[in-house]
């Protein structure tokens, strides 16, 4: 484990998440679970999330995600962010602004191709601008859309 590891306060779907989580991202797995009783639901587990470990627990109806915590998804390409973004969709997820996305277990994601971060790395802050002002209108990011307001200016 890292000497830093992010700890998620679900209300009772933890196990839901982690079962999630571990489907949709490559180089996951649940490494330790603690059960209420021999059957009973996980109450806390360790789990690794895309080569990333966490720590979760249902802590009740008390705790609740917001949007100043976001797990960033690096995505190789429109295929990768297409690929992710329906997942979680299917799932149940709520999209919202510039490629942000809201899991049916309140946890905020963003889907965001390597190409935008490419793009908004240039030294032109005009075509920077254009890049971010054309990100600003969409939900799910998209690169062909990006790329041509960086190549407008």
């Amino acid at each position: 484990m890292s000497k830093v590891t992010p700890f998620l306060m679900f209300n009772d779907q933890l196990e839901s998440a982690i079962a999630f989580y571990s489907a949709t991202f490559p180089d996951s797995r649940i490494t330790k679970v603690a059960r209420t009783g021999e059957d009973g639901p996980i109450n806390s587990a360790e789990f690794v999330i895309g080569g990333q470990s966490f720590m979760g627990y249902n802590g009740g109806s008390y705790f609740s995600f917001s949007e100043g915590f976001s797990l960033f998804v690096a995505c190789e390409d429109q295929e990768e962010v297409d690929k992710y973004w329906d997942q979680f969709l299917q799932a149940g997820a709520t999209p919202m602004q510039c490629g942000w996305i809201k899991d049916p277990f309140g946890l905020t994601w963003q889907i965001v191709p390597k190409r935008f971060v490419e793009l908004i790395s240039d030294g032109n802050p005009a075509k920077v601008k254009a890049v971010m002002d054309a990100m600003m209108d969409m939900v799910k990011l998209d690169v062909a859309a990006l790329e041509r307001a960086y190549d407008s200016v």
